[in-house]
């Protein structure tokens, strides 16, 4: 553990070691995936996929091996036993900090497929990143504004598609979706302006979720409602903490919940089903929001991160 060193110096060599991680992995999934383009069989590009999602299993390894030689980093983690790595899951998370992925693929790494996230299309031009993440099959979507909706009707319906013909790949391979359905990091600020019914989270969104279980909700075997907290640093950057060497505590507790269905068309023409899957949603958001209230305790966070009660009213949708 290197956490006796100065912070300022702590935080240029994890900057430095992060760089280097996303560079050295990135650049062998970018190779294996231009390789991948130009291979004639289903099989053999298979059998690349696989080898490029080591590849990220290694960049998830090596962040772990960072953050243990910043700081000494206390891990409670939870949920893990019914896990399979041959199964297909969509993954509900709260967000907090740039660190919770990097926190959540190494946690889930061993367990579960790798990670992967429905991407907006504009992202695929992001120099590096954006190959990568073409090459590790990550779905980019695009969404029609309902303004050319309204003067192409025919469009209707062709987002849902170009997606699913995206994940089609993702039948011969188990496949792990993330969707952080707050949309955002949590902060004060966001809390505030949201008038955000919840003590620690941000209003849930459902569209994401409703998406990705049109385009792939045959192929989910469960979703995975994950909860992830840094006790003591609530209210400040988990990922600025950690590379300083401060971050004591990361929280990451995981349950398996049924697939809900979810009809593509309601959803989208019937504002009372969409009402009836956001109070599922916001169900699930109410019990996350007492779960971490728990966790706050249980971990001896600082008094002034634990929000007295207050009720959440679940079945506003937002």
């Amino acid at each position: 553990m290197l956490n006796f060193l100065p912070g300022s110096l702590l935080y240029v060599m994890s900057t430095l070691l992060l760089i280097i991680n996303t560079i050295v992995w990135t650049t062998m999934i970018i190779i294996g995936g231009l390789i991948k383009f130009v291979l004639p069989f289903t099989v053999t590009r298979n059998l690349l996929t696989r080898a490029m999602n080591r590849f990220m299993w290694g960049w998830a390894t090596c962040n772990g091996g960072i953050l243990k030689l910043l700081a000494d980093i206390e891990w409670d983690v939870e949920g893990l036993d019914n896990l399979d790595k041959n199964s297909w899951y969509l993954l509900i998370s709260n967000h907090l900090s740039g660190l919770d992925i990097a926190a959540q693929t190494y946690v889930l790494r061993n367990h579960i497929p790798m990670l992967k996230f429905f991407l907006k299309r504009e992202l695929l031009f992001v120099p590096f990143l954006g190959i990568g993440c073409w090459a590790l099959d990550m779905p980019f979507m695009t969404r029609t504004s309902p303004a050319k909706l309204k003067k192409n009707p025919k469009l209707k319906g062709k987002d849902l598609e170009t997606t699913r013909k995206a994940c089609e790949k993702f039948r011969f391979i188990p496949t792990s979706i993330i969707n952080y359905v707050e949309g955002s990091r949590f902060t004060a600020d966001k809390h505030k302006r949201q008038n955000s019914p919840y003590r620690y989270l941000l209003r849930p969104k459902a569209g994401g979720i409703a998406f990705a279980l049109s385009a792939m909700g045959e192929q989910f075997t469960n979703v995975l409602n994950v909860t992830v907290l840094y006790p003591e640093a609530f209210k400040k950057d988990a990922l600025y903490e950690a590379m300083h060497g401060r971050l004591k505590k990361i929280v990451v507790q995981v349950k398996v919940l049924p697939v809900p269905k979810v009809d593509h068309e309601l959803y989208f023409s019937e504002a009372n089903y969409r009402v009836e899957f956001q109070r599922w949603l916001n169900q699930l958001w109410l019990e996350k929001d007492e779960e971490i209230h728990q966790l706050m305790i249980k971990h001896d966070a600082p008094a002034e991160h634990i929000v007295a009660d207050k009720t959440a009213d679940s079945s506003q949708p937002s």
